[in-house]
């Protein structure tokens, strides 16, 4: 391929080769762009943050990062209705070079249909592999605005913040004694079905024109095209900060209308509060009357404006004292004690999990077994290792035991108790009953064994501060050590890796950028006069270097 020049913008660069961009430049470039932007978007000047958007949206480096983004998700073998994937350098390559707002034309979305926990089914619309580029293209543009103009405790789909985040926020609220004791569990009917188009165009500070066409692009369903004439695609990638945008502007709505005047002696706090998480939410109070009759009506009226209802079946008024589920964790109080932990409904659903994966498996290998269910149990123990999950733990585990157990005794009808217990469970680390795999090693004797809850140590989230932003420069000194932080917790029980990761100054040896908990990395072994050196490097940049040099443990 020629080397051409793609955009007109100043940060354009030539090249050639995909396997020859400099990610690093990209990205230093596009966040250098995205903090002027909020520079901007914080000094009310409009007219600068439309400007540099559109040099952004036209920058090579940016339609780099947008290829990149969408070939490398998990996302990235889905294809939409014209079944193509971007799987070669020279697809990725010519998919820069035709992303352009001139001429551009987003195809129809391939509408599918997913289950949800309550057995109904959730639409998603899946866009080509070119409007998904677009999308990420201008999202980049999009998102710095949105994280400026945010609600402090909106916490889904956002940059830097997850759900114990808003759990945590939950603390902040009810913990006290003198905290508020009733709370609206607030659901929007459809939220991303049925957001007003007139409402978007009107009010989402990005190029109208691309908004346009994505949101009247139709979708195929059976091989015949539907027009959408409200809502925004589940499937898009720009699509949850769309939805975001939508609902923000309601914590200061509620500020704005519950006011303390503290001048007076004889003053009433209402307490109330907000915690959102995309579009499920809390409201606190001082008492039942005031969520009833004047925070609802409030809600209602303000979802209205945007197209949207509220669910009746799943939007309630309780008492702390009677507890509530909120993503997945229980919040309640017990005799005045704040307590979090799991949901039944989540326990339920990871046993049933592991449970299938053992009955669909009884023929397997034992180490096949323990392949499958290690992510799951450390994935699920890692998201609730933040709340009071110590009991729900140890009795998971029970569970699990007993069910591998069964497996085990299955496999061998015609033998003894004791016999299956010598071949399937072993001691490992001063822990008996280990559903473990012997390996064979020049080291000594070492196991395969399956992971247990209980291993994960209950770590104290910090919740990220309400008004940090990871676009703005102002926020650099604040969110190296919140990753670092995040680092910590991460390397629990692996003080190895922390100290070759200080050891690095934190960063990858082979792209100069940090190494933090977003981004996976690989302990990998290098040559070095017959020795081997052991170092951390992102899964990304173990690829791209030469293999030949480069052992993978």
């Amino acid at each position: 391929m020629n080397d051409i020049k793609k955009s007109c913008a100043s940060t354009d660069r030539i090249s050639s080769n995909w396997n020859s961009i400099n990610w690093l430049s990209c990205e230093t470039a596009v966040k250098k762009l995205q903090a002027r932007i909020v520079k901007a978007q914080k000094e009310g000047r409009y007219a600068k943050v439309k400007a540099l958007q559109w040099t952004l949206t036209h920058s090579f480096y940016a339609k780099a990062l947008a290829v990149k983004r969408v070939t490398s998700n998990k996302g990235s073998e889905t294809a939409g209705v014209d079944m193509e994937t971007w799987k070669t350098p020279e697809a990725k390559m010519s998919a820069i070079a035709n992303l352009k707002r001139k001429g551009y034309t987003p195809q129809p979305l391939r509408r599918i249909h997913i289950k949800k926990s309550n057995g109904k089914l959730r639409p998603l619309g899946i866009p080509t592999m070119k409007d998904r580029a677009m999308q990420a293209l201008y999202l980049m543009a999009l998102d710095p605005v949105a994280e400026t103009t945010a609600d402090g405790n909106s916490f889904g789909f956002r940059k830097e913040r997850s759900t114990i985040d808003a759990i945590q926020q939950c603390f902040n609220d009810l913990a006290k004694d003198i905290s508020p004791e009733w709370i609206l569990e607030g659901d929007i009917k459809g939220c991303f079905d049925h957001i007003s188009h007139e409402w978007l165009l009107n009010n989402i500070p990005m190029d109208k024109v691309m908004l346009h066409k994505w949101l009247k692009c139709g979708f195929m369903f059976n091989k015949q095209l539907f027009p959408t004439e409200e809502g925004t695609p589940q499937g898009g990638i720009i699509s949850p900060t769309l939805a975001n945008m939508v609902l923000d502007g309601l914590q200061k709505l509620l500020s704005d209308n519950f006011v303390i005047n503290f001048s007076r002696k004889n003053y009433f706090n209402p307490k109330v509060n907000l915690v959102r998480y995309a579009d499920d939410f809390i409201i606190t109070g001082a008492n039942k009357e005031i969520l009833e009759n004047q925070v609802k009506p409030l809600i209602i009226e303000f979802l209205g404006a945007r197209g949207l209802t509220l669910s009746e079946e799943k939007t309630k008024i309780t008492h702390i004292e009677e507890g509530f589920d909120f993503l997945g964790f229980n919040i309640r109080k017990y005799k005045g004690k704040f307590i979090t932990k799991p949901s039944k409904q989540s326990q339920k659903r990871f046993l049933d999990k592991v449970r299938t994966i053992i009955s669909q498996h009884k023929a397997a290998k034992q180490h096949s077994i323990i392949r499958l269910l290690n992510p799951i149990i450390e994935g699920w123990a890692n998201y609730y290792r933040s709340c009071c999950a110590s009991e729900t733990f140890r009795k998971a585990d029970a569970q699990i035991f007993y069910k591998v157990w069964r497996w085990s005794q299955r496999r061998h009808p015609q033998k003894g108790k004791y016999w299956i217990a010598n071949k399937y469970f072993h001691t490992v680390k001063g822990r008996s009953w280990t559903f473990a795999v012997k390996l064979e090693s020049e080291d000594g004797e070492k196991f395969h064994s399956l992971k247990r809850l209980t291993s994960t140590k209950i770590v104290r989230h910090v919740k990220i501060r309400s008004e940090a932003n990871p676009y703005d420069i102002d926020w650099t000194e604040y969110f190296e050590k919140h990753w670092t932080r995040k680092m910590f917790n991460n390397f629990n029980n692996q003080q190895r890796i922390r100290r070759q990761w200080e050891k690095q100054m934190r960063c990858c040896p082979v792209c100069g950028k940090h190494i933090t908990k977003e981004t996976p990395f690989k302990i990998i072994a290098l040559p070095v006069k017959n020795k081997k050196v052991r170092i951390l490097v992102h899964d990304n940049c173990s690829r791209i270097t030469n293999r030949n040099n480069w052992n993978l443990l």
